[in-house]
């Protein structure tokens, strides 16, 4: 439902704000876009029962609480089967080591993105539990040495405008 929507400025504006503060009151919010409080807090609601707005998050440093490793993990599957994919994403989203994770078409069949604290504890991981995985064929890891962008912010501007 949320592909259905269509956004006007206003919501693109809101989004916009909500992305960079979304602890901002209602208040606050309804000042920087020129509405009244009711009015935006209706908005709010709407995006977030069409699926607009997923959730609201606090963004943590990952080294700050003990988790300064990130690896992307290319895995490939031996087969290709329905049955197959579906006991790897169950699995898959049973780790909470995985950050993401994104089923793919090209080369490799799934990209994760893993942390941990540190090479051993990503090796316990990878040995212990990814590769013991049913299914799993092939497994490539990359190790991040710095992260130079991480964003969360969607771009909400219409293609064409940007």
């Amino acid at each position: 439902m949320a592909n259905e929507r269509v956004l006007d400025e206003i919501d693109r504006q809101i989004l916009s704000v909500l992305q960079v503060d979304g602890r901002i009151t209602n208040v606050k919010l309804a000042s920087e876009v020129g509405l009244s409080p009711p009015t935006v807090l209706e908005r709010v609601r709407k995006l977030e029962q069409h699926g607009v707005i997923e959730k609201y998050v606090a963004l943590l440093n990952p080294a700050t609480v003990g988790r300064g490793m990130i690896a992307f993990v290319l895995v490939s599957l031996t087969e290709h089967t329905k049955k197959s994919i579906e006991r790897f994403r169950k699995e898959i989203l049973r780790q909470a080591e995985v950050l993401e994770c994104y089923h793919l078409a090209g080369e490799g069949d799934f990209l994760l993105k893993v942390i941990e604290r540190d090479i051993e504890a990503y090796k316990d991981f990878l040995v212990g539990k990814l590769t013991g995985m049913y299914g799993v064929g092939q497994v490539r890891t990359m190790i991040v040495f710095e992260t130079l962008k991480r964003e969360t912010a969607v771009p909400v501007n219409e293609a064409n405008e940007e």
